[in-house]
């Protein structure tokens, strides 16, 4: 039954955060929700905003072409406005969200590339997050599901540790990952899905269509009734036009935005 529902929340996020993970999930938020709060300034150099940054970034750039000798100066990978992509800020989302998949991380050159599309529609929205009234979750507010996570994948605490100390990575790096997973959900939610709606005559014809009949085959003693599934089928009907309106939105914020790739940094 599961194949006819997408999860709740999840929606474009599953491009933007590759692995939108049970405990980065958020529930969609009503409009009480929004209000002024701070943003996360993630995969960015903090204090590029405002006044200066633009001059800062330059000196970045300077410094990578004239290091010191013996120094090791971090490379700059993508422009994006004022700020800047690094190559340990692609590295460091490489390894984290290999971690938190399981899996081995991909550091090829077209591994690096896709890594660095991602963080640059991050950096387009979280430069929304900071300009825009909006109530985002805190650090307090992830903690369960960072917890959550290291009892689901990890036997006990050493296990984790080892694990952790295995991809180079720090547990603040994880933390801060599913924070930015959940505060990215919240926005797409708050931002996107709240616009979008779907009708009880589409809510009904799903279910009798796709539904119904499967939930018949797997169960066929058990009643099957709309109720039950109603929420699943909206967030299923929804999805697909909450990913167009994101894509909408960053196509604009590309075109708003003058974004440059340094290729030496994809070698």
């Amino acid at each position: 039954m599961e194949r006819f529902f997408r999860p709740s929340g999840a929606f474009r996020c599953a491009r933007l955060f590759p692995r939108l993970t049970p405990w980065a999930t958020f529930q969609r938020p009503s409009g009480a929700d929004r209000g002024e709060g701070p943003g996360r300034n993630v995969q960015t150099w903090k204090g590029l905003q405002g006044r200066g940054a633009g001059a800062f970034a330059w000196l970045l750039l300077f410094a990578a072409a004239f290091p010191l000798r013996g120094e090791i100066v971090d490379r700059i990978a993508v422009s994006v406005g004022n700020r800047v992509i690094t190559a340990s800020d692609i590295d460091r989302e490489i390894r984290v969200t290999a971690f938190l998949d399981g899996r081995a991380p991909d550091f090829s050159p077209a591994g690096k590339r896709a890594t660095a599309g991602r963080l640059v529609e991050q950096q387009l929205i979280q430069r929304e997050l900071e300009t825009s009234r909006y109530t985002i979750p805190s650090a307090a507010e992830m903690e369960p599901a960072f917890e959550k996570f290291k009892r689901e994948r990890f036997p006990n605490q050493a296990d984790y540790e080892r694990a952790l100390a295995a991809a180079g990575l720090s547990s603040q790096d994880v933390k801060d990952e599913l924070l930015w997973a959940r505060r990215l959900t919240w926005f797409v939610n708050a931002r996107f899905r709240l616009g979008v709606q779907v009708t009880e005559e589409e809510i009904r014809d799903y279910f009798e269509k796709a539904v119904k009949p499967a939930a018949e085959a797997a169960h066929p003693r058990d009643p099957v009734t709309l109720d039950e599934y109603r929420d699943k089928i909206e967030e299923t009907l929804a999805g697909p036009r909450v990913d167009r309106e994101v894509d909408a939105w960053l196509t604009e914020a590309r075109k708003r935005t003058e974004i440059v790739y340094h290729v030496e940094a994809f070698q």
